[in-house]
């Protein structure tokens, strides 16, 4: 850890774009399933769920999606209860393609996941998708007791205010009963990092697909991947030594 800090006494990743490339390939897919079994014409393709992902939360992009291209549909008085079961049909098709395999974490993440344990500091989740997503992922790719590994698991259900608001963050800090700079927080994406800097916890970035480009500013490195070289992965000697000023 950088001078002046407490030592690393928990990681905090994400979860969706940060363990997993589940967007494109997983949530995407799930949500035209979803419409589709709704009788709804609507279908989103990669680049226009690429724009959407700037709204956080499955809810919340449904009804913004909505408000744009089908405005008689949301103006319909059961349009918050349509919004919920389209969003409950979408968590259905989600877990469904996990299982399936196909969807998978990405490389080096099971690795890292290890060493961090035997290395000795806590493991924690800190996401504003919903439990079941989470649940479903992780242990559909790393097995039924996998959920018993993270010291703190805070979900979207658990939240009134999804990322970039720091309160998941906030939240899981005091469910540890930490102080910020004991923690690292693992992101892929700037809503992400603004959340997790905004409750005062160093950040690293591992980008994924449909964060790639974006700008991180305040974050403490950013990386491409997990492992690998430690110019361009995210590693534990990286996260034990804090050398975040690499220059990415």
């Amino acid at each position: 850890m950088p001078p002046g800090t407490s030592p690393l006494r928990a990681v905090l990743f994400d979860v969706d774009g940060t363990l997993a490339e589940t967007e494109r390939d997983g949530h995407r897919v799930a949500f035209n399933r979803a419409f589709a079994d709704a009788g709804l014409p609507w279908h989103w393709d990669e680049k226009l769920y690429g724009e959407l992902l700037a709204v956080t939360g499955g809810r919340e992009r449904i009804a913004h999606y909505a408000r744009q291209y089908a405005s008689d549909w949301i103006a319909a008085p059961d349009a918050e209860a349509r919004i919920a079961q389209l969003h409950k049909s979408k968590n259905a098709a989600y877990e469904a393609l996990v299982r399936s395999g196909a969807v998978t974490l990405r490389p080096g993440v099971a690795e890292l996941f290890d060493a961090i344990e035997a290395a000795g500091p806590l493991l924690g989740i800190v996401t504003t998708t919903s439990r079941g997503n989470i649940e479903a992922l992780l242990t559909g790719t790393l097995g039924a007791q996998s959920l018993d590994r993270f010291a703190v698991i805070v979900a979207g259900e658990d939240v009134a205010r999804k990322k970039p608001d720091p309160e998941a963050y906030l939240l899981a800090l005091q469910k540890l009963a930490l102080p910020p700079q004991a923690c690292i927080a693992v992101e892929d994406s700037r809503n992400g990092l603004r959340a997790a800097l905004a409750a005062a916890i160093p950040t690293g970035i591992v980008r994924s697909l449909y964060a790639w480009d974006e700008e991180f500013t305040g974050a403490a490195a950013v990386f491409d991947q997990y492992g690998g070289s430690e110019r361009s992965g995210l590693s534990l000697s990286t996260l034990l030594s804090g050398r975040y000023a690499l220059d990415h």
